[in-house]
């Protein structure tokens, strides 16, 4: 497990933990159409009629994202950019005149906010006759727009779904994204990947959720949308998704399924016709970021002194509370920087100050950035997380106990 280094990309980008996808295009128009259906869509479909992509990041930030992803082509083949290789574009729909580009405007909003930029391109073969033959130099020609024309890019998510059957020069393809940049954060590539699918789309991390693989040190990412029913179209807007929106609750238990495993969390929101974030989902994304808010930081108890110093004891690292407390949360986050060391791990607590009897609150597989521990409530003086198996040469970064409760009233009678 040591051997395996992230670089300081994949570093910053776990300590993201939050992106939001959008799925929008041609789709968002043909409400009726599925994946894979092959019915026609003409870009004449295509024309929002009040396309706002700050909007869209204003929603993102309040989310608490700090990267978004954006679909510029999806299997369709419709481009929300004026590609020169493909008329089935913004080019040829009533949008702007055809004089539009919706990557464009999308770009500009994540720089006005602040916002990391993530670049969505589906490698699926739409045109399965003349292009067939020079399909690697169209997905070229392509990504080299994508990501030549629109200024630094932070991240290149490809989908490989519907192009099995194409056998891509995949090191021609890597080698034309390296020339550009060679640090660039890549989902799904072709030769070099550093970011790894979880293996579903429901928003779950496997609660053993190693970045070391056999591919080298890959952090992973839980996509899933904010709708709860998987439908064919479900990614993108429609107007049967309005009565089956997720709760708060169950954003915030995917935060503990994702983020709290040490997988970072790619929630997907579709822009409606008009081009915009509906109100209902941005008030849930709103309310989400309150609640992991208050949960992470506002229930924090503060360590004895040294203030919130984690105390090794190996194989085991200690955090002392400076009066007996409530708790019923432990976060906890192991260093990566020299790669990760903790296959399993287990979470004591000293309830009480005179004596030396433990009680083991949790037990869990891998740190990674962030693990969230969470258990019934007990009153205790110390927290210890004993590593039961590891290389040795783990570092715990920080252990923070919560007191996180149910109501507000509740943690002001019993705190």
């Amino acid at each position: 497990m040591s051997e395996l280094k992230p670089t300081a990309r994949q570093l910053e980008f776990l300590k993201d933990e939050i992106g939001i996808f959008f799925h929008f295009g041609i789709r968002t128009f043909n409400e009726e159409n599925r994946d894979w259906d092959m019915l026609s869509m003409s870009p004449a479909s295509f024309n929002p009629t009040e396309l706002d992509c700050d909007q869209w990041i204003r929603a993102a930030k309040a989310a608490g994202a700090k990267y978004t992803v954006m679909t510029t082509k999806h299997h369709d083949g419709f481009a929300l950019w004026p590609s020169a290789y493909t008329n089935h574009s913004v080019k040829s729909s009533p949008w702007k005149d055809g004089k539009g580009d919706v990557v464009r405007e999308y770009v500009d909003a994540c720089r006005r906010h602040g916002m990391k930029v993530g670049l969505y391109y589906s490698c699926a073969q739409f045109d399965t006759t003349e292009m067939a033959e020079k399909y690697d130099d169209f997905v070229i020609g392509q990504v080299r727009e994508l990501l030549l024309n629109y200024g630094h890019i932070d991240y290149l998510w490809f989908d490989s779904c519907g192009s099995q059957n194409h056998d891509f020069d995949r090191a021609r393809i890597a080698k034309a994204i390296d020339d550009i940049d060679p640090e660039l954060m890549i989902f799904g590539g072709f030769g070099r990947s550093t970011v790894r699918w979880i293996g579903n789309e429901w928003g779950h991390a496997h609660i053993s959720n190693s970045n070391a693989t056999p591919a080298g040190f890959l952090p992973g990412e839980c996509d899933f949308c904010i709708t709860r029913y998987r439908m064919e179209n479900f990614w993108f807007y429609n107007e049967t998704h309005n009565n089956c929106r997720r709760t708060l609750d169950e954003l915030v238990a995917h935060y503990y399924y994702t983020v709290g495993r040490g997988a970072n969390m790619l929630l997907n929101v579709a822009p409606d016709r008009r081009g915009l974030i509906e109100e209902e989902d941005v008030r849930l994304l709103t309310a989400f970021r309150a609640e992991i808010s208050r949960r992470t930081k506002g229930c924090a108890l503060i360590a004895s002194a040294p203030e919130k110093e984690v105390i090794r004891e190996k194989p085991a690292y200690k955090s002392v509370m400076n009066s007996m407390k409530l708790i019923d949360h432990v976060i906890i986050e192991e260093d990566l920087t020299d790669g990760e060391h903790v296959r399993s791990f287990s979470v004591e607590v000293l309830p009480n100050p005179n004596g030396t009897e433990v009680v083991e609150v949790f037990i869990g597989k891998t740190i990674g950035n962030k693990r969230i521990c969470s258990f019934p409530a007990i009153r205790c003086t110390a927290v210890r997380v004993c590593i039961e198996d590891g290389d040795g040469k783990e570092i715990i970064r920080s252990i923070t106990p919560l007191y996180v409760g149910s109501t507000l009233g509740e943690r002001q009678i019993q705190g």
